[in-house]
């Protein structure tokens, strides 16, 4: 098919926001850590749960994007199609005495999601790229004092990933996919410290966690068992919470993400005779990142919270590097939301509006990546949560 300068449909979406709906209209709640989502955030936090209690929901991300590919036939802008990612979330904590107290988390840590059309110009760097992650997360929480408390924790993460991409051959354009999942292992561990009365520090940590991914390559004409290493990056959590009166309090903090750990994408192909080579490499060398932000909530009266926050979320793919698996650039998440509380119930509503920043990318002919523009980049996320206390 030749390519003409025109419109293409893609569809592109990372899966963001799925811990906690009041964590996605705060920013974050590390220092507060007070419902049952620090499970994620600092589940220290766990420990000013009194008795049992269970949270479970779900959030909607749909994003667009606009990417603008200069071709030798011209320049050819591509428009994303809007696609819809649910990330689950569900914390269950419960208080074993007056010193100990239980927790477990089943969230979504890590995900993405790009899909172009299998035409389109950059189909041999990328078309379609599927990645899902679903990590179980028991924990113990104690409390030292009455101002201090620690918690740590194991956690399983599932990991499952699609690649797709075209390879060119004499005549021909070959699909080639790389299909493939695994269980790793890692920890987390988590001290809230109530400085005074109304300012409240958090601090957790979230190890790495390696994933030995074993699957399928296939070209059309065959297929071959494949494996290849990711090494999920680390992340601290750090967050100062204030009531500066009665029913508002505030929040600031950064998330350190160890993204660095993604040097590369490395794949050892079984059959060297299906691609020609004994592996598949492509260099990332992606960079750590620092997540910012602020966020407030008002309680109006004792069944309504009011909620709102900002995020500076930098991006940490290097203008060398970058590609059309993630097609993205700096993102600012403005957020609100809002929470009722009635008997034993509770539910949450969130909404954020992110914001892409535009980016230049050089290309890397090598690399099947043009020159290109990522443009008009956003995101609606709607969060929902349901809590019970038993």
């Amino acid at each position: 098919m030749p390519l003409l300068p025109g419109k293409t449909i893609i569809r592109n979406g990372p899966v963001l926001g799925g811990q906690t709906t009041r964590g996605n209209a705060l920013g974050g709640i590390t220092g507060r850590a007070d419902d049952p989502s620090a499970i994620f955030f600092n589940p220290a936090g766990i420990t000013q749960l009194e008795g049992t209690h269970l949270m479970g929901g779900l959030s909607v991300v749909s994003p667009v994007t606009d990417v603008q590919v200069t071709t030798p036939a011209g320049p050819l802008t591509t428009t994303t199609e809007r696609n819809y990612w649910m990330p689950p979330h569900l914390y269950g904590t419960h208080q074993v005495n007056d010193s100990v107290w239980a927790g477990l988390g089943i969230y979504s840590r890590f995900g993405l999601g790009t899909e172009f059309d299998d035409a389109w110009p950059g189909r041999f760097n990328n078309y379609n790229a599927v990645i899902q992650s679903l990590t179980f997360n028991p924990n113990i929480a104690l409390k030292l004092h009455d101002k201090v408390s620690v918690a740590a924790g194991v956690s399983a993460m599932w990991f499952d990933l699609k690649l797709e991409r075209k390879i060119p051959a004499p005549g021909a354009e070959l699909d080639f996919s790389l299909t493939g999942d695994s269980i790793g292992y890692g920890f987390n561990a988590g001290v809230r410290y109530e400085v005074l009365d109304w300012v409240a520090l958090g601090v957790a940590y979230q190890s790495t966690v390696k994933q030995e991914v074993e699957g399928t390559a296939d070209i059309g004409i065959g297929k071959s068992d494949a494996s290849g290493d990711v090494k999920l990056p680390d992340m601290l959590f750090i967050g100062v919470a204030v009531n500066p009166v009665e029913k508002l309090s505030l929040e600031a903090g950064a998330i350190f993400t160890g993204w660095s750990t993604y040097d590369e994408l490395k794949v050892k192909i079984d059959n060297p005779a299906l691609l020609g080579v004994g592996e598949v490499r492509s260099e990332k060398d992606w960079d750590d990142t620092w997540r910012y932000y602020v966020g407030a909530e008002y309680a109006l009266n004792d069944a309504w919270d009011v909620r709102a926050g900002y995020t500076y979320d930098p991006s940490p793919i290097p203008d060398h590097t970058v590609d059309y698996l993630v097609p993205a650039n700096d993102r600012h998440l403005y957020s609100v939301g809002c929470g009722y509380k009635w008997d034993s119930w509770s539910i949450d509503l969130s909404y954020t509006y992110l914001s892409i920043e535009n980016r230049t990318v050089k290309g890397r002919p090598e690399d099947g990546v043009f020159d290109s523009e990522i443009s008009d980049g956003y995101a609606h996320i709607i969060g929902l949560s349901l809590g019970k206390e038993l």
